[in-house]
């Protein structure tokens, strides 16, 4: 009866199957409240914000691990992947995001108030001293690489192992597909907890910084959202005109519809949908 209740609760439907966004949004503002209720309550959340932080930084080099090490395992040899093209348009976009996001930071320069940590910093002296120190990263040890988040190994690694487990019984390679799917659903679960940890992030830094870092946290979110609406929406159409020789933009809101958008909201989908149909209508 008790878990009938629940699950016709619609808080309990909220929390569990509600948009992401509209939760973020009430953390949000639920923090902002509470650090100008009680600064010193305030201060006492912010081990949600780092236990959130924490465990998303975690879980995420064990799920890139996973999800290259399942792709590769499982391709079937004499398919025709295209992997190169996509590599190359890849870093091709990597490269125009990172353009724009240079541009972005010298147009409209953010100040973000970080907490320094003492220590002596070593810079590189060299070409020859980043491409060595480059090299010993991808060579490093697994357990050491997931450990200290080292994507260059994690990669490598991965990749190398997918090669070597496509000759594995198809048995492995569904052990293989199944673990990578556990680590996705872990990564969904904590992700649901993003309300939480930005309550508690919001709350422990309004109370510690006061509110004037509020205005330094929304231009950094104009100027960040401002890049992303750019390349959504002019230079990745640019790219993909440039391989398909017409209207791009069916395909770029299919993409935002399918990939993007449902990441944090299902109820954009639709909209979305009948959007991408004019598109088609119109311009096809």
């Amino acid at each position: 009866m008790a878990t009938l209740l629940a699950s016709s609760n619609p808080v309990v439907k909220f929390i569990k199957h509600g948009s992401i966004v509209k939760q973020i949004i009430i953390g949000l503002i639920a923090g902002i409240a509470l650090a100008a209720i009680s600064s010193e309550s305030a201060q006492r959340t912010a081990l949600l914000g780092e236990l959130f932080v924490t465990a998303l930084k975690s879980v995420a080099p064990v799920l890139v691990l996973f999800l290259v090490m399942a792709a590769i395992a499982n391709h079937r040899q004499g398919a025709q992947s295209r992997m190169g093209r996509v590599l190359i348009l890849y870093l091709a976009g990597t490269f125009s995001a990172a353009v724009v996001a240079v541009i972005a930071s010298f147009l409209f320069p953010s100040t973000i108030q970080l907490q320094v940590t003492e220590g002596v910093l070593n810079p590189p002296r060299s070409v020859d001293e980043v491409l060595l120190g480059l090299l010993l990263s991808i060579v490093d040890n697994p357990v050491k690489a997931i450990f200290n988040a080292n994507y260059m190994a994690i990669l490598a690694w991965a990749v190398t192992l997918g090669i070597g487990l496509r000759n594995a019984g198809e048995s492995t390679k569904l052990v293989i597909q199944d673990i990578s799917n556990a680590v996705t659903y872990l990564v969904k679960l904590i992700i649901r907890f993003a309300p939480v940890g930005v309550f508690g992030i919001v709350a422990s830094t309004i109370a510690t910084t006061g509110f004037s870092v509020l205005n330094e946290y929304a231009h950094l979110l104009m100027v960040l959202i401002g890049c992303m609406l750019l390349i959504a929406f002019i230079v990745n159409p640019i790219i993909v005109f440039s391989q398909i020789r017409r209207n791009p933009y069916p395909l770029v809101l299919t993409c935002l519809r399918e990939s993007g958008i449902t990441a944090f909201s299902h109820e954009v989908q639709p909209r979305i949908s009948r959007l991408t149909w004019r598109w088609r209508k119109n311009w096809d």
